[in-house]
């Protein structure tokens, strides 16, 4: 499994090894590709001009190219490490990753709380208008088995691993829970044997959960086909973010209405992508209510 170093080099630093295979990997927030050979069958190559006009526009704050998925695990810290797991997918409109603001810092506050995380860098910007989601679809399914298949050598509970993103992230964590049947790839080796299905899902300000990803009206797209069997749900938002708010009353109906166990935090002001940065607006501390979730719906018993 080739070892990447990350564009972005975050302040906190914490080493631990990993072991994949008769490799053993010892790094700080190691990065590891989730695709072993060639993207699935199908994947959209961009002309190189582009490629090298979106690199140079890579900042530490948004990443506008990426290639080849890839995991940086941040592992939850021994004495308060609970087994439990969160796959993390930045937002960006599918576009470009806010890679610090709703990954890596994302990341930290987990560890703070005993979870593992691993921030995913999916597949951007834009390669299909008429299915934006596709491909990326295909890394958080790949990633969910990826991080499942090596449980073990993350000392992690592969029953207790959710996922959790931003914007058209948290579009892309609905996704994970609705869509986990949808096969969106070729099986690529045993990893593909395990279930893409999360845990429990956790949908921050979802974008694009309307019908061809509209999110201005108050209604929910075809996509978002919820079962007794769609993975327990937490969802923030906030009134003044277009119609995101409604959007996501909407799917917390359609949850009740399964009886699958739900929490919707709908706050009044706020707008979108404030990742978990303060602010003088309530919704600045979502996070607590998500800790107090995970907790009494067990996700954080050891």
């Amino acid at each position: 499994m080739p070892l990447l170093t990350s564009p972005c080099v975050h302040s906190l630093v914490v080493s631990f090894c990993v072991f994949i295979g008769s490799c053993v990997l010892a790094e700080e927030h190691v990065e590891l590709e989730i695709w072993p050979g060639d993207l699935p069958v199908g994947s959209v190559e961009m002309a190189p001009k582009v490629i090298a006009k979106l690199k140079s526009e890579l900042t530490q704050e948004r990443i506008r190219f990426v290639d080849r998925a890839t995991v940086t695990v941040y592992p939850a810290p021994r004495k308060i490490a609970s087994g439990c797991a969160v796959i993390i997918c930045p937002g960006g409109g599918y576009n470009i990753l806010a890679w610090p603001k709703e990954g890596l810092e994302v990341a930290e506050w987990f560890n703070s709380i005993g979870v593992t995380a691993f921030v995913l860098k999916y597949r951007v910007p834009r390669r299909n208008p008429d299915r934006i989601h596709w491909e990326p679809m295909q890394d958080i399914q790949r990633a969910i088995r990826f991080v499942r298949h090596h449980a073990d050598q993350w000392k992690i509970d592969p029953g207790r691993i959710g996922t959790l993103g931003f914007s058209a992230g948290g579009h892309l964590t609905v996704m994970s829970g609705v869509q986990y049947n949808t096969k969106s790839y070729d099986r690529v080796d045993e990893a593909d044997d395990l279930s893409c299905r999360p845990d429990f899902i956790c949908p921050i300000y979802a974008a694009y959960l309307g019908d061809k990803y509209n999110d201005r009206v108050a209604e929910l797209g075809p996509l978002i086909t919820v079962t007794k069997d769609t993975p327990p749900t937490f969802m923030a938002v906030t009134w003044d973010d277009s119609m995101r708010g409604a959007q996501s009353a909407l799917l917390f109906a359609r949850l009740r209405e399964q009886g699958v166990p739900a929490e919707l935090h709908a706050y009044a002001k706020g707008g979108h992508g404030y990742g978990m940065r303060p602010s003088d607006n309530p919704v600045s501390k979502w996070n607590e209510h998500l800790h107090a979730w995970l907790k009494s719906s067990g996700f954080l018993n050891k």
